[in-house]
C-alpha cells in the first residue's frame, strides 16, 4: 500500500501542484485573478484536468492492489473523484471567506462555473485519452491487445 502511494505521487502529483503553484503566484504576486477575472476560468479548466490525470494514474497502479480495473470504470471514476474534489476546493473558499475574510467564493455563478470548468476539465482528458486508447471506431487499438 506504501509503495502503491509514494510511486501514484511521484508520477502525477506534479499535475495539480502545477496548476495549485500558476494559481497561487499568480493570485498572490500580481494580482492577477482581480485585473483579469476570466482568468479563473482556465485555471479550474487546468485543474480539472491536472485532477483526473492525478486520479487515473493512482487507479491505475492501484491495480496492483486489486487487479485490472476496465478502462471505462477508471475514467467514470476518474471524473467522480475530480468532482468530489472540486466541491471540497468549492467548500475551502467558502469556510475560507468566513473564516479569515478572503472573499474567494464570489456566489453561486462564482461556484457553479468553476465546478463545471473543472468537470469539463476532466471529461475532456477522458473523452481524449478514450480516443487515444480506443480510436473513434471504439475497438481497441493494436496498442492494447
Amino acid at each position: 500500500m506504501k509503495t502503491w502511494l509514494i510511486s501514484s505521487f511521484r508520477h502525477a502529483a506534479w499535475a495539480p501542484f502545477t496548476v495549485f503553484v500558476f494559481y497561487a503566484v499568480a493570485a498572490k504576486t500580481f494580482n492577477a485573478y482581480i485585473r483579469f477575472p476570466w482568468l479563473d476560468m482556465p485555471t479550474h479548466f487546468a485543474g480539472g484536468i491536472a485532477m483526473a490525470y492525478f486520479y487515473l494514474i493512482v487507479i491505475r497502479h492501484a491495480q496492483l492492489l486489486t487487479g485490472a480495473i476496465p478502462l471505462v470504470i477508471q475514467g467514470l471514476l476518474s471524473v467522480g473523484l475530480t468532482a468530489v474534489t472540486a466541491i471540497l476546493w468549492e467548500f475551502l473558499e467558502y469556510l475560507s471567506d468566513i473564516a479569515f475574510g478572503t472573499m474567494m467564493n464570489l456566489g453561486v455563478a462564482d461556484t457553479l462555473s468553476d465546478l463545471f470548468f473543472g468537470l469539463s476539465g476532466a471529461c475532456l482528458l477522458v473523452v481524449a485519452l478514450s480516443f487515444f486508447i480506443y480510436g473513434e471506431t471504439g475497438i481497441r487499438s493494436d496498442r492494447e491487445n
